[in-house]
């Protein structure tokens, strides 16, 4: 059982089935990291147009976005969830109340936070930040590259499994490590996403295993400066442009 979670402040959600939603999106990133950190930033929702990279339709008081990074390879891909927020359930004990909020937690802490019951969230106090949780993509300046449905997505990105599992099957033992794997990933999922090419297909399959993949959602896509975008209901997932060499999605299949 877990130790109590000294909690710093706490958020009530717009929509209490968000509750769930968020704690499912923690669930999946303790399952690729059990020691993962989620940078938090909560802000006034002024125009209602939410995190500008999440889901859902802004309520005025104010929007929440959870980031977290999948540990796909050596660059990784930055996944975010997005809640709206209601208010503050105790404004005068509430250190953060205020323009703004932006700090890191401990994941596994911030998913003992979440009341489903309630709606609402108990953020455990901040952490030391892990490196990626300094470098997030740009609030905005975002252009689009371009919009699909999942289901012209997901017959490549199947394929793409089927073939990485196929080659990383065929390898000897004695030559089966990590760089090994990791190089046959990376000339996979580097390939341009034939239903939207200004996209790598990391970004989907990054996508699907953080649970925002779905038959028939709506896919975006858009560019930033260095970072890609691809946006669904449930969620974004966000990389740069440029991939370092070997920065493959990992040796994890899809399920």
């Amino acid at each position: 059982m877990s130790a109590p979670v000294i909690s710093t402040a706490r958020f009530v959600l717009a929509d209490p089935r968000e509750a769930a939603d968020l704690g499912a999106f923690l669930a999946r990133l303790l399952r690729f990291d059990r020691a993962a950190a989620v940078r938090l930033q909560a802000t006034p929702d002024e125009t209602g147009a939410g995190a500008g990279t999440g889901t859902g339709e802004g309520s005025g008081a104010g929007v929440l976005a959870v980031y977290g990074r999948l540990p796909l390879g050596s660059a990784g891909v930055l996944a975010l969830r997005t809640a709206r927020l209601v208010r503050s359930a105790d404004p005068s004990a509430d250190p953060f109340v205020g323009p703004a909020v932006d700090l890191t937690v401990s994941a596994g802490q911030l998913l003992d936070g979440v009341d489903e019951e309630h709606g609402a969230l108990a953020v455990p106090p901040p952490v030391t930040g892990p490196a990626w949780a300094g470098l997030l993509p740009p609030r905005g300046g975002w252009r689009p590259l371009g919009a699909v449905g999942a289901d012209q997505v997901l017959p490549q990105l199947l394929a793409a499994v089927g073939e990485f599992k196929e080659r990383t099957a065929q390898v000897p033992e004695h030559h089966r490590t990590r760089a090994v794997l990791d190089g046959i990933a990376d000339e996979i999922w580097a390939r341009p996403l034939t239903a939207l090419p200004a996209l790598p297909l990391r970004a989907a399959h990054a996508a699907y295993r953080i649970g925002f993949l779905h038959p028939g959602a709506p896919l975006t896509a858009h560019r930033a400066g260095g970072w890609l975008r691809l946006t669904a209901p449930h969620g974004t997932v966000a990389l740069r442009a440029a991939a370092a060499p070997g920065a493959g999605l990992g040796l994890t299949p899809l399920a």
